[in-house]
């Protein structure tokens, strides 16, 4: 204990030592011309001069002064680390000295951010401090023509969503000429939002796909069954684990509806796949919670964020389902051309930081993952918000009855009132319930006048009811003469399965030592306790040690997915390698497009083997056999089975176009989304079942 005490004083002091000549640098800089100061930062190989430029750039051009504490943050930032500050204590600032250190390679930064609005803000609100230094900026929309992108990209310095940079990688990866491409080679990231990007979507895979609408008649057919189905008879919900399953009343009555004999028979694939699909978009998937209907579509409802997930689908199967199930247009899914998940295009980043308002509950999961430390920068004025113990109530009836009372004391007092809520449907039920008191909703359906909502949240007497807030990129600043009467009050529905997200909601209160207070009300009626059962009974005592179960757990089930895709990853990088060598090569045009082509083309009907495969349907014929043993030699050998045939599928394909068939550079539109990587649960869940009933039926016969 003596040693660690001994080395953590002596790190404190180093910190602290760095940050004095930092602002020793700052003062002796501060007169000097602007050419000069381009020189220093131009020639410097010092971390302390660059950050000191850097500040000293900022004061000029925004009339800005770092804080201390701010310094410290651009230290662990240009140090490779993952960046803890509270909200209001100014994160946008603190990261322009790191990604001006990490620019001076000349190779390219990227500043990855949660939306396009960001992405446009920092970039022009910080732009003047990097041009000031010599340095080029621009930022990514999604609207953009590849070669604007093409320009933002060979910036220094590129603001951009972590989705967009994601899907022009899946976009250059089809490109027929290396002209189409708009990435140079991936240099470093700054994350911000890391958690977000880094862990709630990390494991969401990005797509690319193409191809012509197909029918989707099996899906509507499917969901004319199932939504007749009752709970407890015909399918039962394993709340805990995200699935749904068939009893064996279901299973018969699926095989009489469709007289298809043995639904688990290998030939009725399709329809198992499209009647647990329509089963899960019934039983486990529900409207204004997980997604909301929009505009006569299906749009996905972020659980961390509360907001609309734009681009997001689930997987094509499922997708459909719900929009048969709401009874609108079916949308063209295509066939998967590429694919990528965040945690994967990060890797391939030679460099990465980040910073967020919430990282250190999930230190073990970047160090697990991505090799990162976690920064917990203190807060520049001492932290005075009132975080009040929580109050558990019997039912959700009772809980609503108390929270009410307590928005309706709290806003006689003057104070601004924030409610956090869990869904668009709480939102809404909560709003319906509060007609006395004038108020506002922020949920997915108001998105466009999001900032305006919060610039007002801190205003006297305003009460703002609104989905979970993380991320939202937007300080709540108290009005005239709030801070006198106590600040912003914030009040949390629910407890999420995260402490993240109920520490991203208390922190919108108490920002730069305001005062503030917050308080949660759960009940055991709350989906928390419903789906994790006698676990979260433990609230009442102690609602964090349940948290930290459950992000255990979820650790667990992504650490499980990461070892079945890293051999499907390692693959990617090798077609990937391949295509590129073909793409730059000095082939003749129509025999190089024949040989992209084709690479596109088997590797799109491997990822579709390999999510046949990973579907689970087929495992049940393996019987005892270690599944990931056997998944791991099976995507093997179809990948070895694809690169054997990949030579004679590009001869017959050049014959074919010599002959006038298909020319190879032709191909139809492509379109980008987002997918889910684990719609049903674990899969040793899900082929359970089915290895069941062949043991039953074993049995029988």
């Amino acid at each position: 204990m003596r040693d660690l005490l001994r080395s953590l004083f002596a790190g404190m002091s180093a910190e602290k030592h760095l940050i004095e000549k930092i602002n020793r640098l700052r003062a002796e800089w501060r007169a000097i011309p602007d050419d000069q100061l381009r020189e220093i930062c131009r020639r410097s190989t010092e971390l302390t001069e660059v950050v000191a430029v850097a500040a000293v750039a900022a004061q000029r051009e925004l009339g800005m002064e770092f804080f201390d504490v701010q310094l410290q943050g651009a230290l662990a930032l240009a140090n490779g680390r993952i960046v803890e500050m509270q909200t209001g204590e100014g994160k946008t600032l603190t990261a322009v000295p790191a990604v001006v250190w990490l620019a001076k390679t000349g190779a390219g930064v990227h500043v990855m951010t949660v939306n396009d609005y960001l992405a446009r803000r920092d970039a022009q609100w910080m732009g003047g401090i990097y041009r000031r230094l010599g340095f080029s900026v621009d930022c990514i929309q999604r609207d953009m023509t590849p070669a604007e992108k093409k320009r933002a990209y060979a910036c220094d310095i590129t603001y951009g969503t972590a989705n967009e940079i994601g899907f022009d990688y899946l976009r250059d990866q089809l490109a027929l000429d290396p002209d189409e491409q708009v990435h140079r080679p991936f240099a470093a990231a700054l994350i911000d939002e890391a958690d977000s990007i880094l862990i709630d979507e990390a494991r969401i895979p990005l797509v690319i796909a193409g191809g012509e609408r197909q029918e989707e008649l099996l899906a509507v057919r499917a969901d004319r069954v199932v939504s007749r189905f009752r709970a407890g008879f015909h399918f039962q919900i394993e709340e805990r684990a995200r699935n749904v399953t068939l009893t064996d009343m279901g299973i018969r009555a699926v095989e009489d509806a469709f007289a298809c004999g043995n639904l688990f028979a290998g030939e009725n694939l399709s329809l198992h796949t499209a009647v647990q699909d329509a089963l899960h978009a019934h039983a486990l998937l529900r409207r204004d919670v997980d997604y909301i209907v929009q505009h006569g579509a299906i749009e996905s409802v972020d659980e961390f964020k509360g907001r609309v997930a734009r681009d997001r689908r689930w997987p094509a199967g499922l997708h459909t389902a719900i929009e048969a199930k709401e009874g609108v247009a079916l949308k063209t899914q295509g066939r998967i051309l590429g694919s990528i998940t965040l945690q994967n295009l990060i890797t391939l980043y030679p460099s990465v930081c980040g910073m967020t308002g919430t990282a250190e509950t999930q230190a073990e999961e970047f160090r697990t993952i991505y090799e990162l430390e976690v920064a917990v920068i203190p807060t520049n004025r001492p932290m005075i918000r009132v975080d009040h113990p929580d109050v558990v109530f019997r039912t959700l009836r009772e809980k609503e009855r108390a929270v009410l009372e307590e928005i309706r004391r709290v806003h006689a007092t003057g104070r601004p009132v924030l409610i956090g809520t869990a869904s668009v449907g709480e939102s809404e039920r909560l709003s319906r319930l509060l007609d006395d008191i004038p108020h506002t909703v922020l949920n997915a359906r108001h998105e466009e006048r999001e900032a305006e909502l919060i610039a007002r949240a801190g205003d006297r007497g305003s009460v703002t009811i609104s989905t979970n807030m993380a991320g939202r990129g937007t300080d709540i600043r108290l009005g005239d003469g709030v801070a006198a009467l106590g600040g912003l009050h914030v009040i949390g529905m629910n407890r999420h399965e995260s402490r993240r997200i109920d520490l991203q909601l208390r922190g919108r209160a108490g920002r730069q030592g305001d005062p503030g207070s917050s308080r949660f009300f759960v009940s055991y009626q709350d989906d928390i306790v419903v789906k994790f059962g006698d676990e979260a009974l433990q609230f009442r005592h102690s609602p964090e040690s349940v948290q930290r179960a459950l992000e255990g757990q979820n650790l667990d089930i992504r650490l499980f997915l990461r070892k079945y895709e890293q051999v499907a990853e390692g693959q990617r990088q090798m077609v990937q390698r391949l295509r590129q060598d073909v793409l730059t090569s000095g082939e003749l045009d129509r025999e190089r497009l024949a040989r992209l082509r084709t690479i596109d083309d088997l590797w799109s009907d491997h990822l579709a083997g390999v999510a046949e495969l990973r579907s689970g349907v087929h495992w049940v014929s393996w019987g005892g056999r270690d599944p990931y043993h056997e998944f791991m030699t099976q995507v093997d050998a179809m990948f070895r089975a694809m690169m054997d045939a990949l030579e004679d599928e590009v001869a017959r394909r050049l014959e074919e176009a010599e002959a006038g068939g298909i020319d190879p550079s032709q191909r139809g539109a492509t379109w980008t989304y987002l997918t889910t990587d684990q719609p049903f649960g674990t899969w040793t869940e899900r082929i359970t079942r089915g290895l069941m009933r062949l043991a039953k039926e074993h049995a029988g016969g």
